[in-house]
């Protein structure tokens, strides 16, 4: 069988990883790359990967070999990357890894609407960035969203699913709306936390008195989890939290009740046991639901099934076997 090519646009953590994670799985299909930084894509050739000298040459040669596009830039230059796409290769198929859907969708429909798109988002990353931040595993076991909006093209759908298997994940379906009301909640949210957290522990203490490099010094496993994506590029995070303000929103006011209430709790009576106890079986939940047993697919499933497992939380590894 062979393997559809694929040209990655963006060589920074996921696109770099993806790029590498391609070039060494057991489809043997051809992979490149293309970045507007001169010194990322030095680097990335040095490390001995195909890297194209622009986005345009990159775009040409995806038109050349039938190649599936991938965006793999941070949300504010997906525009002018996609005006690109829309300009060399109008009718391409395109998936890309942006953590915002409808964000990244509509911008499809304005600057690329003649493209092929299925949306995809890899939940793995890093608080580094770059092409030196990049691993050929960083997708191992990790679960990748592939759209399952009503309407997109069944064979595109596949051959998305089939990049995210081909370096190691397991697939998610859903929609649009529905990724970035989940994403709110399990990415963008800790990420707005994390930086609320790190800057708590720098606040003052009672009468005015400095308790930060107190707290620093006493700062363990618990701060140093909690706070671990603070250390992000700031450009990154207000990038994927801003651009999912709808979702991120929703999940802050759920996050400010419960507070709220552990607060009140606390000043009228001293206890948090509710709290505690519900954030306990939460993340025991969550530790439940990796466990699950990942499930085969027929080809010729339906949008409609393919939704109705993501809302199940079910995960897919691949094609079942015809019988």
């Amino acid at each position: 069988m062979t393997y559809r090519p694929i040209c990655v646009l963006g060589l920074g953590l996921i696109g770099g990883s993806l790029v590498r994670a391609v070039s060494g799985a057991p489809s043997g299909r051809k992979v490149w790359g293309a970045t507007a930084t001169d010194s990322t894509a030095d680097q990335a050739r040095a490390d001995g990967y195909d890297v194209e000298p622009n986005v345009d040459a990159a775009l040409q040669r995806a038109n050349e070999e039938d190649a599936l596009v991938v965006l793999a830039v941070p949300l504010p230059a997906v525009p002018a990357v996609l005006s690109r796409v829309h300009e060399v290769s109008p009718t391409c198929r395109l998936t890309d890894v942006v953590s915002v859907k409808r964000a990244m969708r509509d911008a499809v429909r304005q600057h690329a609407p003649q493209t092929r798109y299925v949306g995809g988002h890899p939940m793995a990353g890093t608080e580094e960035s770059g092409w030196a931040a990049g691993s050929a595993t960083l997708f191992q076991g990790a679960r990748w969203v592939v759209a399952a909006d009503e309407g997109l093209d069944l064979e595109v759908w596949s051959e998305v699913t089939e990049l995210a298997w081909d370096c190691g994940a397991l697939v998610v379906p859903a929609t649009a709306e529905e990724h970035d009301a989940a994403v709110g909640r399990v990415s963008h949210l800790p990420h707005l936390l994390a930086a609320v957290l790190a800057a708590v522990a720098l606040d003052e203490g009672p009468a005015g008195v400095s308790q930060g490099k107190l707290a620093l010094s006493l700062a363990a496993g618990s701060f140093a989890d909690g706070t671990r994506v603070a250390g992000t590029r700031p450009e990154l995070v207000l990038a994927m939290c801003q651009g999912n303000r709808e979702g991120l929103l929703a999940a802050v006011d759920d996050a400010l009740g419960r507070l709220g209430a552990a607060r009140g709790s606390l000043a009228s009576t001293g206890g948090l046991a509710a709290t505690v106890n519900a954030g306990n079986r939460a993340r025991s939940r969550w530790e439940e639901t990796r466990a699950a047993e990942p499930i085969l697919i027929d080809r010729d499933i339906e949008l409609a099934r393919l939704r109705a497992l993501g809302r199940q939380g079910a995960v897919l590894a691949g094609w079942r076997s015809p019988s």
